[in-house]
């Protein structure tokens, strides 16, 4: 099997991929998504690519050329498109009868300011398209509501003028990561911070989570929704059980091998070397 890596920076992940694709004796093809020209009629000299992309536009339309051009990509280009706009994964998630915390979709800052006090304060207003926990506001009352949204409204930019807006989830300092191959959840981390986002991007520190029966099922569950493969989910932990967050679609693990013990980026390799052309 000729195996591609789409890839833009060579960051920690995509040097122990490299690694464990190279103990199996795979000689990979670098594809850079900075230097990529598509002709619609040629194609790299590979069975599937696996896709490491930083870029969510990168991704989503070099996985659609890349499969129009007959190559089996993994993720696949519409798990790419549900994971990277938090209005189509809420709809895949509604659409499966997944827990996630409540949520409003709203196109102009008047419908927004009324959804957002018919959900109640604290919100969480989130850009459709988005990572790493940036651009993220809790609003906690009507004040804060009004400038937010004016601001993201002036902003002008297709990421701020779509309204969405989560219900804040209490969940004492702490979320859940949990990581998907295929038909396995592998591992899980419980990401802590004093602030009341989590992400490790932002300083949450990582420590182990023991993936049960409710993290298996609930992460399996949503991974199934966008579309399967290789993804993280990020779980809430609420007085109703687990309420999924958010799916990512090139996840990041290297705070996440040594915490949980799972070699992480080895499950990767052996999935996509399981995939036939």
């Amino acid at each position: 099997m000729k195996v591609g890596l789409l890839h833009s920076l060579i960051r920690k992940e995509e040097k122990l991929l490299l690694e464990e694709f190279q103990v199996r004796g795979v000689d990979l093809t670098m594809i850079d998504d900075r230097n990529l020209i598509f002709d619609l009629e040629s194609a790299p000299d590979v069975d599937v690519i696996l896709e490491r992309s930083i870029n969510h536009s990168r991704s989503m339309y070099g996985l659609r050329l890349l499969e129009a051009a007959g190559i089996h990509c993994i993720n696949a280009a519409e798990v790419a498109k549900i994971c990277g706009d938090k209005i189509l994964t809420s709809v895949a998630l509604k659409e499966a009868d997944v827990r996630q915390p409540p949520v409003r979709i709203a196109f102009t800052e008047e419908s927004a300011l009324k959804a957002i006090e018919e959900l109640g304060y604290p919100v969480v207003l989130k850009p459709a398209v988005g990572s790493w926990g940036r651009l993220l506001s809790k609003v906690n009352d009507r004040e804060s509501a009004e400038a937010i949204l004016e601001h993201k409204a002036l902003l002008g930019s297709y990421h701020h003028s779509i309204f969405y807006i989560q219900k804040f989830v209490e969940k004492k300092g702490r979320d859940i990561r949990s990581f998907v191959v295929g038909d396995k959840c592998i591992a899980a981390i419980y990401r802590s911070s004093e602030h009341w986002i989590t992400n490790t991007a932002r300083g949450a520190v990582a420590s182990g989570c023991e993936v049960d029966s409710k993290i298996a099922e609930i992460s399996l569950a949503a991974a199934d929704a966008v579309g399967g493969g290789v993804l993280a989910v990020d779980l809430f932990e609420t007085s109703e059980g687990l309420y999924v967050n958010e799916v990512n679609y090139t996840m990041e693990f290297r705070n996440s091998i040594q915490t949980t013990g799972v070699n992480i980026p080895a499950h990767v390799v052996d999935f996509v070397l399981s995939q036939q052309p």
